[in-house]
């Protein structure tokens, strides 16, 4: 066994279906009378509803890649009401708002995720400045309660499903490989792959199946838990690249990036190359990946998601300054030829030649 260092995260977590309906008793166990909510119109009378009147006002601007001077629109809101907390009910745009609020005044937070991403689980924030996208750990952005309410993932389109779920499962992608693995996240990781890859192609095939809505936010669950705990590397990086210099869609990049960089990363790092490739079924983890989305539907080019050519050396250079740890050292050369097979769509290759990180 090799040793390793471990440490759970106090989120509360209250999963099922209709459990939304919660929130006010949420609400009292925090201590909590005026809700700042943070969503958008579809979700706010909802979260209006199931707050039974300790909602003090809505803010509906959450914006993706969570830009800083809508942070500061928010939080004069928030200072204007007297509000006690906040309660995010939305996708990755909401609850990066959540936890930006929260990171600056440690008031407490309720999440109820609509998508799949499973940030909602992570002490960490990124947001953006002067179009560049920085990301913080503390604390203070870890949500106190998250809601999984299955029915609010009912109505969430089948394309943003599948980008969302395959979002999540780049954080449990890169936990099995993570330089603070362990074996209680080696085993959510897997787990949170598996369940992922058996739900979306149910949810393509019936968007109203409960159970698979279920089993993809079972997985979300896992796989941002997974992330929080450990960190990330090469992939996480890349992506915050693509979105806060280039302002790629979040999730969509993920889809894209996400078997390119199991590919680079597969000869430092069989034994999660492996494991990725168990849960997916498959013979190969980054041709699994690739062949998943592909046959979901999800895009497999970054120039479809709107990149010019001429952003793939200046992504390149970029992933070199302040880059993570990874299981095989960041090199410029390999990682432009990356970039460029993902901008044109090509599937993933190994990259031979890098080699690995020391520990």
């Amino acid at each position: 066994m090799t040793p390793f260092v471990y440490t759970g995260l106090p989120t509360r977590v209250v999963f099922g279906t209709g459990t939304l309906a919660q929130l006010g008793a949420e609400l009292d166990r925090l201590g909590c009378r005026r809700a700042l909510v943070l969503a958008g119109r579809r979700h706010r009378a909802a979260a209006e509803a199931a707050a039974d009147g300790r909602v003090a006002g809505v803010f509906e601007d959450a914006a993706m890649h969570t830009p800083v001077e809508v942070t500061e629109r928010a939080l004069s809101m928030l200072r204007d009401l007297g509000a006690d907390c906040t309660v995010a009910i939305g996708g990755g745009s909401a609850v990066g708002l959540g936890k930006a609020i929260a990171l600056r005044t440690d008031l407490p937070q309720i999440v109820a995720p609509t998508t799949y991403a499973g940030s909602e689980m992570t002490p960490i924030l990124g947001q953006t400045e002067n179009g560049r996208k920085t990301t913080q750990r503390s604390p203070k952005i870890l949500p106190e309660t998250v809601i999984y309410d299955v029915d609010l993932t009912l109505s969430l389109p089948p394309a943003l499903s599948v980008t969302s779920g395959l979002n999540a499962m780049a954080h449990a992608v890169e936990a099995l490989y993570a330089q603070a693995r362990n074996p209680v996240t080696s085993l959510m990781a897997e787990e949170g792959i598996r369940a992922l890859g058996r739900a979306l192609p149910r949810i393509v095939a019936g968007p109203a199946d409960a159970g698979a809505r279920a089993d993809a936010l079972y997985g979300a669950w896992l796989c941002g838990i997974c992330l929080g705990t450990v960190g990330m590397a090469l992939h996480h990086k890349l992506c915050h690249v693509l979105g806060g210099s280039l302002g790629l869609p979040h999730a969509e990049t993920h889809s894209v990036i996400l078997p390119h960089v199991v590919a680079y990363n597969a000869p430092a790092a069989p034994e999660a190359a492996a494991r990725i490739a168990a849960a997916l079924g498959t013979p190969d983890a980054a041709r699994g990946l690739h062949d998943l989305a592909a046959g979901l539907g999800a895009p497999s080019a970054l120039k479809d998601l709107g990149m010019p050519e001429s952003g793939i050396d200046e992504v390149a250079v970029l992933s070199m300054r302040e880059s993570y740890w990874n299981p095989r050292a960041f090199d410029e050369q390999a990682i432009r030829a990356l970039i460029g097979r993902a901008w044109a769509g090509l599937p993933p290759d190994r990259l031979e030649g890098s080699r690995p990180t020391s520990e």
